[in-house]
């Protein structure tokens, strides 16, 4: 099993195991529609996410991953803004277990391999949740309007659901 070590601007010190295969033994029911490096390169979070720790992720999944020292909408897919700041996610209390960037960094570290079973089955069933956005585009858009609800489908996206439904 590869030790994974990280020290960044957020966590120092923390370890963690691959127990996995990359992309592979995910949960029952947990199917992504993207990987870690395809949200990367469509452009995801303002482009203000994981820039102080590459180094814990694979070079490639950064080849085409757009990226931004200061946050900007435009480099999202859909170009608007749809994400809160981490502080919002600490106070409703939606960060868990040791990745306190949230549920984007336990994918990846998921995707990499890493198991925690009891943080695993947390963070499946808050993505499943989430997929009550795809139903609101469907309710509420034209078969094939992408320009439809882009703050869903940028969140349903950031979320690794596909955002063209």
């Amino acid at each position: 099993m590869v030790l994974i070590r990280v020290n960044d601007r957020m966590q120092s010190g923390y370890e963690y195991r691959l127990e996995a295969a990359e992309g592979a033994d995910f949960g029952d029911g947990f199917r992504p529609a993207f990987s870690p490096k395809d949200l990367l390169a469509m452009g995801v979070f303002e482009g203000k996410y994981l820039n102080d720790c590459r180094t814990e992720f694979p070079a490639e999944w950064f080849d085409r991953a757009k990226l931004s020292e200061r946050a900007d909408a435009g480099l999202n897919y859909f170009g608007v803004k749809s994400r809160q700041p981490l502080s919002v996610w600490r106070d409703k209390g939606w960060i868990y277990g040791p990745d306190p960037r949230g549920w984007f960094q336990w994918y990846c570290r998921y995707t990499l391999g890493r198991r925690l079973p009891d943080i695993d089955v947390i963070q499946i069933k808050r993505w499943r949740a989430f997929s009550r956005h795809a139903g609101q585009i469907r309710a509420n858009c034209y078969p094939g309007d992408i320009f439809c609800r882009p703050r869903q489908r940028q969140g349903l996206l950031q979320w690794a659901y596909d955002p063209f439904i």
